[in-house]
Order: structure tokens, then C-alpha cells, then sequence
């Protein structure tokens, strides 16, 4: 198999503008079939008009999207076929119960009666949502409605699943229940692109994650190489004007030895480097903080 039919995402200098601005500026980027891929970045990085962009749900200026093989704009409906999405907001009828809802999807993608009920029963066996198939959508939880709407999405088949910031606003049980789920999907096969703020969600989930801040990708890699971009090990520092300073280093005995020059007035901390510590560095911002910018070691000379 050559690169181009390992990629199921294909994209080459897609820009989209509003007015002036660019929220998708020049990005270049491939997604192989089968990955866990997340975009990270902080609010208005431009993650969701990124996914509403590659799953035909806006259109865009420039550039070029391909689809399992389909360009988005020559060939629409082939490569809508192969994609299914679960944005922010949930769309589902909190009038109807979860069937009816289910149902209704599947009649949206023109399947016939028999195909419909046979794959909306296997979708729900494979989810666990057999038991509440005759509630109301409005009496569900978070966590569960999550789960009717990736129903709704798989019902056709896709072979690529879009999840725009999928937990949020889903507690801690409710979040591990579908991180689960999205891994089992995975395991059996299917690619999954989701965007996030939450950093261990990425570092969890996906085999390859990009950094994305102000419509542009900035960093791309397996979240230990982008960990280890900056160091393999980070020395936290706290003292009496309450800010955190940060050095990293590529051993061990090298972030041990920077440690011991601070004295008792400071907290020290020698830990592995992880993806928040990545981010941090190559932006300067921290996830959900536009505003705070990285404290660097106060011994640059020492810092790796």
C-alpha cells in the first residue's frame, strides 16, 4: 500500500477565513487509516472549523481535503460516506426516545428498513444501550448521550469518525467510560480524529497528536516524541512569589544536579516530561489559560 492509500485525510495549504482573519491558515496534514489522532490546543486554536471543514459541514477558500481517496469538493457524497461526526453540541431530539432518535438517522442516510434495525441493534449491543432504547433523550446523562449520538454516526459504516471535544462537560466516570469505547472502536478498526483541550485525553488516547494555535499546526508527533522534543525529564520550582519556573533536561542526573541549587524557601520537583510540559514550552500558553505564559528556568545556562 503506498503512502496516499495509507492516508484516509489527505490535506494540502487548507485555509479558511472570516473577513480578515485566518482560523485555518496554510495547514498541511495526514491522517493514516487506523490512528487515534487529536488535534490540542487552547480555545479559538482553531480545532472545531478545522473538523467542520473536513467533515463537508463548511466549506473553505483554499487548499485541498481528501477523504478516503475522495476530494471533498469534486466527489462529496463518496467521501461524506466514509465519515461520521459527533460534534460539540449534541444533535438529537430530546422529544423522541433514543430508537426513535437511532431510527432517525438511519432513515437521513437512506437505509433500507431491515439494514436499519440490524445495524442500530448490533451499534447498541456493541455500546451497551440495548436497556434504554425505549427513554427519552432529555432523561439521559451526559455520558449516555454521547453514546446515542456515536450510534447515530456509525450507523451508515464510516471508516473515519470525527469527536469535536467529546467529554466536555461529562464528569470523570462518564469520561473513562467513553475513552473506553473510543479505544474499542479503534481496535477494531476504525480511524478516529478528535480535537481537545483536555491534554490527558490526548496523551491517553491517540497514537499521534498536533499542537494547533492560531490556525496553524506547530508541532506533530507521538505524544512521547513531543515530550521529548524539550527533555526527558522537567525540574519544577515554587517558591514565596507563587510562580511555577520550569527546566528540562535529557537525564536524569543532569535535572538531580539542577535541583540542588535551590534552597529550603523552594518546592522542587524532578519528574518525567509530559505533553502539557510540551505545549507549554513550544506555545507558551497553557491549555485553557490564553493568558499565562511559560516561566523559564532561572539558570538558562543549566536548562537543556
Amino acid at each position: 500500500m503506498d503512502m496516499q492509500d495509507d492516508c484516509i485525510i489527505d490535506v494540502s495549504g487548507l485555509v479558511k477565513r472570516f473577513g480578515e482573519k485566518s482560523a485555518i491558515d496554510h495547514v498541511d496534514m495526514k491522517v493514516k487509516r487506523g490512528e487515534m489522532y487529536a488535534f490540542l490546543g487552547p480555545n479559538g486554536a482553531g480545532k472545531t472549523t478545522t473538523v467542520r471543514v473536513l467533515s463537508t459541514l463548511t466549506g473553505f477558500d483554499e487548499g485541498t481535503v481528501i477523504i478516503d481517496g475522495h476530494d471533498i469538493v469534486k466527489e462529496p457524497r463518496e467521501a461524506k460516506a466514509a465519515i461520521g461526526v459527533i460534534q460539540q453540541h449534541i444533535s438529537l431530539d430530546k422529544d423522541l426516545t433514543v430508537w426513535e432518535n437511532m431510527m432517525a438517522h438511519a432513515m437521513y442516510q437512506q437505509m433500507p428498513k431491515a439494514e436499519r434495525i440490524k445495524k442500530i441493534d448490533q451499534l447498541s449491543e456493541y455500546i451497551g444501550l440495548g436497556d434504554y432504547y425505549n427513554f427519552k433523550v432529555d432523561k439521559l446523562s451526559g455520558g449516555w448521550k454521547k453514546r446515542v449520538a456515536i450510534v447515530c454516526a456509525l450507523v451508515h459504516s464510516p471508516k473515519l469518525l470525527f469527536l469535536d471535544e467529546p467529554t466536555v462537560g461529562l464528569d470523570i466516570q462518564a469520561r473513562r467510560g467513553l475513552w473506553d469505547l473510543l479505544r474499542k472502536l479503534n481496535n477494531d478498526g476504525m480511524t478516529i480524529f478528535l480535537t481537545t483541550h483536555y491534554i490527558e485525553e490526548a496523551e491517553s488516547l491517540c497514537t499521534r497528536v498536533s499542537f494547533i494555535e492560531k490556525g496553524k499546526i506547530i508541532a506533530d508527533g507521538t505524544p512521547e516524541d513531543l515530550a521529548h522534543k524539550i527533555g526527558y525529564f522537567t525540574v519544577e520550582s515554587f517558591g514565596k512569589d507563587h510562580n511555577t519556573q520550569y527546566a528540562y533536561f535529557q537525564t536524569k542526573a543532569e535535572a538531580d544536579e539542577y535541583a540542588k541549587q535551590f534552597d529550603d524557601t523552594m518546592t522542587v520537583t524532578v519528574r518525567r516530561t509530559n505533553l502539557e510540559d510540551a505545549f507549554v514550552e513550544m506555545t507558551g500558553n497553557r491549555i485553557g489559560d490564553n493568558g499565562f505564559m511559560l516561566q523559564k528556568a532561572t539558570n538558562p545556562k543549566e536548562a537543556r
